[in-house]
């Protein structure tokens, strides 16, 4: 009998040995297989570069934590990497079955006193909410609007971020080769790819040094990445291009540009957009 829970014992010892651990987010592969479900946000970090680092729209990542515009996050803040998984529509029911019990009672306290208590709350807010709205809002819409429109997807036109011999090309199943690298000296001007708004500006991407990240439409990011001096600043509007930076060498072991373009937040080749040279 001791024979047979030795046996046993041995058996289960060896298996916990080969225990697999799920997978840790990476970088250069999106999808919830291997994104963490959560991200806790560190100093630098905008939901720019968070949505940027795990490849989604920063629609997305806002709509699962319940953000909105300007999309102000904080440090030590935990954000929701996946949709919440909140089939418990059902809850506005109970909610509704009361308001027949409200409306049967209604009835009963307006009946002693119907025409004085309805007639004299109306007035006070039909004269309380138009002017001051209508006076404040109005130049502060016209201050956030930028200096021109994003561009429709058909009317987004690219140029070269740099000038240089291209080192490395796009390739969706490599690892870390989201993006096309272009070499250079230290110092060379990096120039916006396409016209858009400054979303980062900083260093807080383990890997891509000093970043820069451009919104130019509902669709489209570009990314420069291993500056010397990030010149542009974050909600900066800038011009097709127009230089943001200086090539250099922060996080990498040469200097060089790592330039990405994002499309819904997923890194697309480059060189199908950018212009032959």
């Amino acid at each position: 009998m001791r024979a047979v829970v030795l046996l046993l014992a041995g058996l289960l010892g060896a298996c916990s040995s080969h225990v697999v651990h799920a997978p840790v987010g990476d970088r250069g592969v999106s999808g919830p297989l291997r994104n963490p479900s959560y991200h806790t946000v560190r100093h630098g970090e905008t939901l720019y570069s968070v949505a940027f680092l795990y490849g989604y729209e920063v629609s997305e990542v806002a709509a699962w934590n319940g953000l909105k515009p300007p999309y102000t996050i904080y440090k030590g803040q935990r954000l929701r990497l996946r949709p919440p998984a909140q089939a418990a529509a059902p809850k506005p029911p109970p909610h509704s079955q009361p308001k027949p019990r409200s409306q049967a009672s209604a009835p009963k306290v307006s009946a002693s006193q119907p025409k004085t208590r309805a007639v004299a709350p109306s007035q006070p807010k039909t004269t309380a909410v138009p002017a001051p709205v209508m006076r404040k809002s109005a130049p502060v819409v016209a201050t956030v609007r930028p200096p021109a429109a994003m561009p429709a997807n058909d009317r987004l036109s690219w140029t070269w971020p740099a000038r240089g011999p291209l080192l490395r090309t796009y390739d969706a199943s490599g690892e870390g080769r989201k993006g096309i690298n272009i070499g250079g000296d230290s110092g060379q001007p990096v120039l916006a790819a396409a016209g858009g708004k400054v979303v980062y500006s900083g260093s807080g991407l383990g890997g891509y040094g000093r970043l820069i990240i451009i919104k130019h439409n509902k669709e489209f990011l570009s990314a420069y990445a291993h500056n010397r001096k990030l010149i542009a600043n974050e909600g900066q509007w800038v011009e097709k291009g127009q230089e943001i930076a200086l090539m250099g060498n922060s996080g990498t072991d040469r200097v060089q540009l790592h330039f990405e373009i994002r499309k819904h937040g997923k890194p697309v080749d480059p060189l199908k957009y950018l212009p032959r040279r």
